[in-house]
């Protein structure tokens, strides 16, 4: 179920799973940015115009669904920006001013990214993290802004602790001194002011930088310290940050056989720990 942070809605409805590219084929774009910009876009709309839909059948105000598909694809010609923020926003304010039977709007956009590939005008996807925004707006103006990165799979090959943990009768794990660590991560972020957060996606790469940072050289005792100090890291090197959400997977591997400093592993099976943390400034 979608949730709005304007609060409980009594109906809504949308078009998702909306891909759309826009390539600079010229390949002249601002220095640190691509000429692949990628997206898939979640439109959800919400007013009172489109309850006799629900109620009678009577589809006089309502907006197809094909018709915000087509209005997606066909508007990013007119965005000359690269950061999600931004296109969120210019896809939500284009539609509310095209149609006035619209309260809110919330637009969800995940990035569809591509990196360069050296020597030509090629690119390759890239990730698997991917960067993520929310923006909610209605007809008295932003509601909120909440960015993110979704996707991250990390591997350390030591420095990750785990023990000193309750043990009684249902324990069988052993205590871990210094394994191979895999997880995963997403996380999310809002602003004091909701408009910080259209700052040319300066804070997704700061985010991206501080996770990769910190999980490579911070020794942990365990998963949830882990997320933690990214979390600080992140609080601490962003003052106009207000709160920070992880949530992080354990995935380690399954040892098959270790020798010394080489081993051989296989993926974890289906149940793997799930840890969350959220932090206010």
């Amino acid at each position: 179920m979608e949730q709005f942070s304007s609060g409980w809605k009594r109906n809504y409805y949308g078009k998702g799973d909306v891909i759309v590219y826009r390539l600079n084929r010229d390949g002249l774009v601002p220095e640190g940015e691509r000429a692949v910009f990628g997206a898939r876009v979640l439109m959800l709309l919400y007013g009172e115009a489109f309850w006799p839909t629900y109620t009678t059948g009577d589809n006089t105000g309502l907006i197809a669904t094909d018709s915000m598909k087509n209005f997606i694809q066909r508007k990013t010609m007119e965005f000359d920006g690269f950061d999600l923020e931004s296109y969120g926003r210019f896809l939500a304010t284009s539609f509310l001013d095209r149609y006035p039977q619209v309260e809110g709007i919330q637009v969800t956009v995940d990035e569809i990214p591509y990196t360069d590939v050296p020597g030509g005008p090629a690119f390759t996807p890239a990730g698997p993290d991917r960067a993520r925004v929310q923006i909610e707006i209605d007809r008295t103006g932003l509601v909120d802004a909440v960015s993110g990165l979704r996707g991250f799979k990390l591997l350390r090959l030591g420095g990750s602790a785990f023990h000193g943990f309750v043990r009684d009768e249902f324990t069988t794990l052993p205590d871990l001194m210094d394994r191979p660590l895999h997880m995963w991560l997403d996380l999310d972020w809002r602003h004091t002011a909701r408009t910080a957060a259209f700052d040319g996606g300066a804070g997704v790469r700061r985010a991206r930088q501080t996770v990769r940072e910190l999980f490579a050289s911070f020794e942990s005792g365990s998963i949830q310290q882990l997320i933690y100090r990214i979390g600080t890291a992140m609080l601490a090197g962003n003052p106009s940050l207000a709160e920070v959400h992880l949530e992080a997977n354990n995935r380690t591997w399954d040892t098959i056989a270790e020798r010394g400093t080489v081993g051989v592993y296989t993926d974890a099976r289906p149940p793997y720990g799930c840890l969350g943390l959220s932090l206010r400034r």
